[in-house]
């Protein structure tokens, strides 16, 4: 009897170490989704300002018969980007569903389940929505919300990965709470410059389709205006949550400025690129760049709020 448990102990790792072994995937499994999450708006992106949203004119399939494009179409290479958004779109729910086994495995904490389990979710839509998009003809309200929902994805993907050291202790706050609250209003006022950013796509020539432009109706110049006069409110209400956050960190804690540093140095590099494609008649790499750097600015803000408490 104890030659058998002694062989059962030594060739049985012990329970803690198979799990500390095991985490070691979390964060590359994290990290993985959020860039994913991240490369598959900048590919919607390149759909849209090479007007290849109906590249693949059908959905599920790319073309009645085939999921794949085939030589007969008359698409030429917009079927290869549409089918290749198409297919990084896969690759991101088997992301998603790592993560989801991931965090319930190595996570265990009921706010990262809940959002792995957003994020599964809503891949699984995103998918259903660009078919919804591709079928209505790229109608611009419809491409709005999924470039939003996106968004959503990608702030859920950021906290995921910013949250994976966290314990499961309440919450400490490391700013007063009149900064936590202007913080969260400044992301209120990001999240509203980036619904506005939607109209102003939708106004203007990169609807997705080079032959017949979906649009919402709005004037271009009024919509853009509109929504350059929010940018320059939320840019104030950073600067603002940059200096009351660094101001009444200590010496010892230096994280929620340094946070909204960053949030800052990405809504100025945006601010930028928005100003000079509006000047430049809308270029379509500085569009995409636009693009990107949108998703930068919801990671960004992602930390900024998380960095202003400790677990």
């Amino acid at each position: 009897m104890t030659s058998t448990s002694t062989s059962s102990s030594t060739t049985e790792p012990p329970s803690d170490t198979v799990a500390a072994v095991g985490s070691r995937w979390l964060a590359p499994i994290l990290l993985a989704n959020l860039v994913a999450e991240v490369a598959i708006v900048v590919t919607g992106g390149l759909v849209r300002v090479t007007g290849s949203g109906l590249g693949c004119p059908t959905w599920p399939e790319c073309v009645d018969g085939s999921i794949t494009p085939t030589v007969e179409q008359a698409e030429g290479f917009h079927k290869w980007i549409e089918f290749g958004n198409r297919t990084l779109t896969g690759v991101l729910g088997l992301l998603a569903l790592a993560t989801v086994l991931a965090v319930w495995r190595w996570a265990p904490r009921r706010a990262m389940r809940a959002a792995s389990v957003i994020v599964l979710v809503g891949v699984l839509g995103q998918a259903v929505l660009g078919g919804i998009t591709v079928l209505l003809g790229l109608h611009p309200a419809t491409v709005a919300a999924h470039f939003l929902v996106s968004m959503g994805l990608v702030a859920a993907a950021s906290y995921l990965w910013f949250a994976r050291h966290e314990s499961g202790a309440p919450p400490v706050p490391l700013v007063p709470q009149l900064v936590t609250r202007l913080a969260w209003a400044t992301t209120g006022v990001g999240g509203l410059v980036l619904l506005l950013g939607t109209l102003v796509t939708g106004s203007g020539p990169h609807s997705g389709d080079a032959e017949e432009p979906a649009r919402f109706g709005f004037d271009a110049r009024t919509i853009s205006w509109l929504h350059a006069d929010v940018v320059m409110l939320f840019l104030g209400l950073v600067v603002a949550t940059w200096l009351t956050a660094r101001l009444t960190s200590t010496d010892a804690v230096r994280g929620p400025g340094r946070a909204w540093l960053v949030v800052l140095v990405v809504s100025l590099a945006q601010g930028v690129v928005g100003y000079m494609q509006y000047v430049t008649d809308l270029p379509e790499a500085l569009v995409v760049a636009h693009m990107l750097g949108a998703t930068l600015l919801v990671v960004a803000l992602t930390n900024g709020i998380l960095a202003l408490r400790r677990r």
